[in-house]
């Protein structure tokens, strides 16, 4: 009997240990706030920040057409970029400025060290949050498009946000499929993965406008009961999983074609302005000098004028002004 109380205590120290670290175990010389279910994990130099991530997850805490979760939730904030790759690992990017660990229910942000383009801190926290929210609800189920879409659509993201990489990447290759969406948001380029960002956000808001009074809901629901993509988009929306993917593919090619037109018409101006500078600059030259030309003639043929009128005038008053003739 003592031996089994002995093995059950071990057990539960060891779970302990495992469980510890997620629910807000801070590191050495760390600090740590909570309130609600979340927990947050900071060092001096982000306490105001790491208060107002606070304060925007608790205030904010549901999630578009999910219900609301009631799990513990660990953000970690880093404050430089080498804690960051240490407690993000291997999973993090390059360009990353988040990592959401699901199943952990746990968050690593960057600090007030970030770089310029991590965009902004309360954005990229709420899309994190948004991952944790729909695995609570889907598990594994969504693929990597939906999972990205539905958090960049939570977190209230530009829909063109990336749409100048996404054209850039429909010039040299063909629409890609969702399932390719997959790769491209997994890409360690920055670039193809921006563009995989903004068609995965395009692609779940064409989801959700398919019903514009419920929008994701009848799918979410049928998706968590079916357990197919196929098979729940058949029942909320009464399309095949192919139509929608044709559907679109010409929708986003459209918007992304008329936007990179739109931003690069300034590109095509400024360009045409770079060229055509030294011609409009040259023929303003040659104008002011023909001018400079014609006032020239038009000052000697006013001289001129001036000069004959002037001996006509003589000529015409000499007689009647002339010293008389001795013959007279």
């Amino acid at each position: 009997m003592r031996r089994a109380w002995c093995a059950l205590l071990l057990l539960l120290a060891a779970a302990w240990v495992a469980w510890a670290p997620r629910v807000g175990a801070a590191p050495v010389g760390a600090r740590r706030i909570d309130r609600g279910r979340y927990t947050v994990i900071h060092y001096a130099g982000d306490a105001v920040l790491a208060a107002t991530m606070l304060d925007a997850a608790v205030t904010r805490d549901t999630f578009p057409w999910l219900p609301r979760s009631s799990t513990r939730i660990l953000i970690m904030v880093a404050p430089d970029a080498v804690t960051f790759r240490e407690w993000a690992g291997q999973s993090a990017f390059p360009w990353s400025a988040a990592l959401a660990f699901v199943d952990q229910h746990r968050v690593v942000v960057q600090g007030h060290r970030a770089p310029g383009n991590a965009g902004d801190p309360l954005q990229v926290l709420r899309h994190e949050l948004a991952h944790i929210a729909l695995h609570d609800y889907l598990g594994d189920l969504p693929p990597r498009w939906f999972d990205e879409g539905y958090a960049s659509y939570a977190a209230g993201e530009e829909r063109t946000e990336g749409f100048l990489q996404t054209n850039a990447a429909l010039v040299f290759r063909a629409m890609p499929t969702l399932a390719a969406l997959d790769t491209m948001l997994s890409n360690s380029r920055a670039t193809d993965a921006r563009a995989g960002y903004a068609l995965a956000l395009r692609a779940v808001t064409d989801l959700a406008n398919l019903d514009r009074e419920r929008g994701l809901a009848p799918l979410l629901s049928a998706w968590k009961e079916r357990q197919s993509f196929d098979l729940a988009i058949r029942r909320a929306y009464a399309l095949t999983s192919e139509q929608f993917e044709r559907r679109w593919q010409q929708q986003a090619r459209w918007q992304f074609a008329f936007l990179s037109l739109a931003a690069d018409s300034a590109i095509v101006v400024a360009a045409c302005l770079l060229l055509l500078g030294p011609l409009y600059r040259r023929r303003r030259r040659e104008q002011r000098e023909r001018l400079a030309a014609m006032r020239e003639r038009e000052a000697i043929t006013e001289r001129a004028a001036r000069s004959q009128a002037l001996d006509m005038l003589l000529q015409s008053i000499g007689p009647s002004g002339a010293p008389p003739s001795p013959d007279a």
